[in-house]
């Protein structure tokens, strides 16, 4: 199967905004567009079935809109619809395993502040073998103005174990953009970084200058290998979560990796819920050994 962006498509507002988004990364990327709707309902299909008597008529029409008004909007992007007969969970995680990257539409809770994610978008997020994006309406391209750093890429490190994929998936994509690429570390500091008055300096900025120099390690190999991109590290001390969240104002896309786990033992950790609950721009979850 050739390389594909596929996005799930139900009908929802959000599911449209994510094909959107969708649309423009496969064209960056030089990728084919996959929309993929998935019911357990649907039928075999009989050859020359009048569309009143169709049983299929409404999935067909809901990929054939969107393919419609995507490709208006993409007019040289190739565009395949796929319907298959089975629950949107299994389809979407079948579907990422042979996908650059899936993407998916997220209900917004609370417009500035949180996600609500279904029981169909955690579970691909927390399982799917590829990154996973989440999309919510509002923020698909052009869908209203942005500041100046619009635009870039922000990847959350976490500079435990090697990250290799997320680091490529992070350059790949702000290499694609043409954008700036900002790679943020947060770390807590320990116990014994606080005096009665305060933070202790020099505990501080002991710890300020190994995980710059780690920061600086990992990311060497990978401006090697992308020297177009313009890199920007940033390092807080404080907690991973707020850290990234707060330097994903602004972005066009923030990425956060989780670990690849046992199917059994689905699960996110505290950067990757923060983002997806509080980061305002598409989050790309990727998997990572």
């Amino acid at each position: 199967m050739e390389p594909v962006v596929t996005v799930g498509l139900d009908g929802s507002r959000e599911s449209l905004a994510a094909a959107h988004w969708a649309a423009g990364e496969a064209e960056r990327r030089h990728l084919t567009l996959r929309l993929l709707h998935a019911w357990p309902l649907l039928v075999p299909e009989p050859a020359h079935t009048p569309s009143e008597v169709d049983q299929n008529y409404w999935a067909k029409r809901l990929v054939r809109n969107a393919r419609t008004e995507l490709q208006a909007h993409h007019p040289s992007l190739t565009i395949v619809g796929s319907l298959i007969a089975d629950d949107a969970q299994n389809a979407l995680l079948q579907a990422a395993a042979e996908s650059e990257m899936t993407v998916l539409g997220s209900r917004g809770l609370q417009a500035m502040t949180s996600y609500f994610l279904g029981d169909i978008s955690m579970p691909v997020v927390a399982r799917a073998e590829r990154p996973v994006v989440l999309v919510r309406a509002g923020q698909e391209e052009g869908a209203q103005p942005t500041p100046s750093t619009a635009g870039d890429v922000v990847v959350a490190l976490k500079l435990h174990g090697p990250c290799d994929d997320l680091l490529e998936f992070a350059f790949a994509s702000a290499a694609a953009r043409g954008v700036p690429l900002r790679a943020v570390h947060g770390q807590s500091l320990p116990v014994n970084a606080y005096v009665p008055w305060g933070v202790d300096h020099e505990v501080a900025d002991e710890i300020r200058q190994d995980a710059q120099k780690e920061l600086v390690r990992a990311l060497r190999p990978w401006q090697e290998k992308f020297p177009q991109v313009e890199l920007v590290d940033s390092l807080a001390l404080e907690s991973p979560a707020k850290a990234v969240v707060r330097a994903a104002e602004g972005a066009g896309l923030l990425i956060v990796g989780r670990r690849a786990h046992r199917p059994a033992l689905p699960r996110l950790g505290p950067v990757a819920q923060a983002a997806l609950h509080h980061a305002r721009c598409p989050v790309a979850v990727v998997p990572h050994q």
